[in-house]
């Protein structure tokens, strides 16, 4: 039975590594997206994720650290699921052991643009929360 997630819940990471098996941000499976990590940049400011300009919109930057990232695994398993409706459960890492919930979401898009501020080629993708009839089955 899949674990049902309430948003804004505080969850340790046994319960997160329940769904996402993987301390990478981007979990994927067979190529199909799984699940996302994000510290919104307050740890890993290589990754500046944010919110837009509503609740309902996050843009979520791609994997790799360090250099102009590539179109890796992770980052094809998140262009393969922009547009398809397949919705997501996304975790903020708050501190130690302690993940928010911060909904399910689909990816809209994909797109490779250059970080002025890292000075580097990434990935942004940009994120739009599911609605409750959009949910993966058995989820709520």
């Amino acid at each position: 039975m899949p674990q049902k997630f309430e948003i804004g819940t505080v969850y340790p990471w046994s319960v997160v590594a329940s769904v996402h098996r993987s301390r990478n941000g981007i979990y994927q499976k067979n190529g199909r997206l799984v699940s996302l990590l994000t510290d919104l940049g307050r740890i890993n400011p290589c990754y500046p994720d944010f919110h837009g300009g509503t609740d309902d919109t996050f843009f979520y930057t791609g994997s790799g650290r360090r250099g102009d990232q590539k179109p890796d695994a992770a980052n094809r398993a998140l262009l393969s699921a922009a547009g398809t409706g397949h919705a997501v459960p996304l975790f903020n890492k708050l501190r130690v052991n302690e993940w928010e919930f911060l909904g399910y979401w689909h990816v809209l898009a994909g797109e490779y643009v250059f970080d002025e501020g890292r000075e580097r080629m990434v990935w942004k993708f940009k994120l739009k929360k599911a609605a409750i009839g959009d949910l993966p089955t058995g989820e709520m």
